[in-house]
């Protein structure tokens, strides 16, 4: 038994390899809390749905020759590498030359690797930008709205992408923790560069033994531990900007607010007071379901003691996702505790490992990006768009734009299969595509859909580096096992791709992949050094397989600075103020999102027209059992399903008044798609709601055929692909409404996790 540090998204380990192969898994000694995906990684690493060669599918032909056919169905054909780089090379050269270099759209968005040199996405970007360019992403499905929404408000992304309010600081000073979606434990289990200590759980326990009074405003009580005494305020999904507005009308209206605090602090007041003057709370009773008495009482408690106000980042990805967000910077302005220890506002300390976490800011291992020379890129959620209407033009935080006209996608790292929205109108969209090029070890549902596919070796196949800006840990990530069959490296199969367009030094740098490590450790390591941190050499770090940055001794205050001495520390907003209200998101003119927070409807929640038909609000969560579609075909996630189906939770009137028991086999249907799912029922959450979690792989009934029903249960054939606003453009995943109902015909079986059909030649 040969044992070997390492790491992943779900955290570090020792993998366990016997005559080449990964037997166990053994979590990271210094882990108080492993997460039991861990147990996954062996089966996923062998799974029989590895790719073992580069493939083409059938029916594709260079040159563009085929435009406008379905993908999916076809068999795939075996090639040689040598092929395959000469094929992939000459159609990024033809693009280019034919159409320009924004034709050629380098997606890849996703977590791919906690290795921070293996990193799909800083590879294909690096080799796209070496050659030429390409038309890229900006922001991401996690938080896009906030994302593009901060920088107008606070001045900045630290807010919502961290670092946050310390939780050692709100155990300490805080005497009320308002959570808005809640702080579930899930998904602290999960980190983007590896994570040494799974803290959360710890941090919200010790915040409440502390005598932290915790409120959990959600349509789910699961969304706090059990064992924490939360007071559970079960709030209509999509609402919440409505009850923060009513909070902020009692506050003003009873004046509780810290007057001192707005004059110096903020711009906008005036604004926000007349929004606010009739969403009082009984108005706001009528959009939540929330009584109206819970809701002054809230506020006035808020007002009343030292009190950290939360959201998660899935609160912004709905329809006018930006608003919980502005609603909830202004109603933390109103109560002056911005810049006190423990107090304030954060976004996603329920969201992601390491939020909260306090640690030394140093930067990560990165590897260095290229400039990309097209210049060339679309809002992350805007991809099914920008195949529908090459050259159109569209809105995006105050700019007007045009897509380009994408001929060739190339997918390295990522799943736009699992994570985009409306799956079915994406495939109608697909087809738009001359040539869709993907990196992957598995027969993934972006595998399915390519038309030439690169069989990419798993992290343990490769020597990385896990390196994440919100961990204190700095893991060597030894290979475990050789490549299996023929995959291989990112970074190989990019640099010879590179090579045969004429821009292979350009892009490998003139290193190997040990030269690379050091290099970008070293680059970390003098950054540490500048920041007080000392890190030891590549070699002892290599040997000893991880490094430990100690935690500050400081609780970090978030805009401590700004709230002392506004005039000496401003903001980087118009006006260096926090500002309640924007003149510059009104001078934009857009009317799902002016210029100060307000509550705007969506078309799909409970208190739509279209609810009469589908009277049930689907929320699209992170699983318990994998890193969204990560790990779907291991163990752990395979032991979850039902009828081999993914599980979707109903509460159980719900469920009664359909003729539906726990077990049973249903069709989630609205007029976008349908999909099978197994019923778990529950009282613990709101009537009206459905849970269904993301990252099964999607699996048509009819392979090639979109709107075909799927049979796996891919909750995205079912959610709604509109931008949040025209400022942000973020996914509006969870405004989604849909009807629910037995399945009584033949179960059809799940093919998912299956190789596809391999055919022996290319037709013609």
């Amino acid at each position: 038994m040969r044992r070997t540090a390492h790491a992943a998204h779900w955290g570090g380990f020792e993998a366990e390899t016997k005559a080449g192969r990964l037997v166990g898994i053994r979590p990271f000694a210094a882990d108080e809390a492993p997460s039991p995906l861990l147990r996954s990684v062996p089966s996923a690493v062998h799974a029989a749905c590895r790719i073992d060669r580069p493939y083409i599918r059938r029916g594709w032909r260079p040159g563009g020759a085929v435009r406008g056919q379905a993908r999916g169905g076809e068999p795939f054909v075996p090639i040689g590498w040598d092929e395959a780089t000469r094929l992939v090379a000459g159609e990024l050269c033809r693009v280019r030359a034919e159409h320009g270099p924004a034709s050629i759209f380098g997606g890849s968005y996703g977590w791919s690797s906690a290795g921070r040199f293996h990193h799909a996405r800083s590879q294909l970007h690096r080799m796209l930008a070496a050659t030429g360019g390409f038309t890229g992403q900006f922001a991401n499905y996690s938080f896009a709205a906030g994302m593009t929404l901060l920088p107008h408000i606070l001045g900045d992304l630290q807010a919502v992408g961290g670092p946050v309010v310390d939780w050692r600081a709100i155990a300490e000073h805080a005497k009320l923790l308002v959570c808005f979606g809640g702080i579930l434990l899930r998904n602290g289990q999960i980190g983007t560069g590896g994570i040494g200590r799974h803290g959360m759980g710890r941090s919200l326990r010790a915040a409440a033994a502390a005598g932290v009074r915790i409120v959990n405003i959600s349509p789910l009580a699961a969304d706090m531990p059990g064992d924490v005494a939360a007071k559970w305020l079960p709030i209509r999904p999509n609402t919440d900007a409505a009850m923060m507005l009513a909070m902020a009308h009692v506050l003003i209206a009873e004046r509780r607010i810290d007057r001192d605090f707005l004059d110096r602090c903020t711009v906008g007041f005036e604004t926000l007071r007349a929004e606010v003057a009739t969403r009082t709370p009984a108005w706001a009773e009528a959009i939540t379901g929330i009584p109206a008495e819970t809701i002054a009482s809230l506020a006035r408690d808020c007002a009343a003691a030292p009190t950290t106000l939360t959201a998660t980042w899935s609160l912004q990805r709905a329809e006018f996702g930006e608003q919980p967000f502005w609603a909830l910077i202004a109603l933390a302005a109103l109560l002056g505790g911005i810049g006190k220890p423990g107090q304030g506002v954060a976004f996603g300390l329920g969201s992601m490992a390491g939020m909260g976490e306090a640690r030394v800011e140093i930067p990560s291992v990165a590897l260095p990006a290229l400039r990309n020379p097209a210049n060339s890129f679309i809002p992350v959620a805007r991809l099914t768009e920008m195949l529908e209407r090459p050259g159109g033009e569209y809105d995006f935080n105050g700019r007007r734009l045009r897509y380009p006209d994408a001929r060739l996608i190339y997918w390295a790292g990522g799943n736009p299969l699992h994570h985009h929205q409306d799956l079915n109108r994406m495939l109608r969209a697909w087809t738009r595509a001359e040539t869709i090029v993907a990196h992957e070890p598995w027969w993934t549902a972006l595998a399915r859909h390519a038309d030439i596919v690169l069989p990419a070796t798993t992290t343990l196949e490769r020597d990385d580096i896990g390196s994440a800006g919100r961990d204190r840990f700095i893991f060597a990530m030894k290979r475990a096992i050789p490549p299996q069959a023929q995959a291989r490296d990112d970074f190989s199969i990019f640099a010879d791709i590179a090579e045969a367009q004429g821009a292979g030094d350009r892009f490998t740098g003139h290193r190997d992949t040990p030269a690379w490590l050091r290099t970008i450790y070293g680059t970390a390591q003098a950054a540490a050094a500048r920041a007080g941190v000392s890190l030891p050499d590549f070699e002892a770090f290599w040997e000893a397989g991880h490094v430990e940055v100690p935690p500050p001794e400081e609780r970090f205050v978030p805009l401590a600075d700004f709230a002392a001495d506004p005039a000496a520390h401003p903001l980087l907003t118009p006006s260096g103020r926090i500002e309640i209200a924007s003149a510059t998101i009104a001078g934009f003119g857009y009317p799902d999102c002016p210029g100060h927070p307000t509550w705007l409807a969506p078309r799909e929640y409970l208190g739509a027209p279209l609810a009469a038909r589908f009277p049930l609000h689907l929320l699209t969560v992170q699983p318990e059992t994998r890193l969204h579609g990560q790990l779907d075909q291991a163990e752990v996630s395979l032991a979850s399903k039902i009828a081999g189906r993914e599980p979707i939770t109903l509460h159980e009137d719900d469920a009664a008044a359909r003729g539906l028991s726990a077990g049973d086999v249903v069709r989630a249907f609205n007029d976008r798609g349908a999909c099978l799912a197994g019923l778990r029922t529950t009282r613990a959450m709101l009537r009206g709601v459905a849970v269904l979690a993301t990252g099964a792989w999607l699996d048509p009934l009819e392979p090639g055929v979109p709107g075909s029903l799927c049979v796996h249960g891919n909750p995205n054939v079912l959610t709604q692909d509109v931008g949040t606003s025209r400022l942000g453009q973020g996914p509006s995943a969870q405004s989604c409404l849909i009807e629910v109902e037995r399945w009584d015909g033949p179960l059809p079986p799940v093919r998912a996790h299956r190789r596809p059909p391999i055919g022996e030649s290319r037709a013609g």
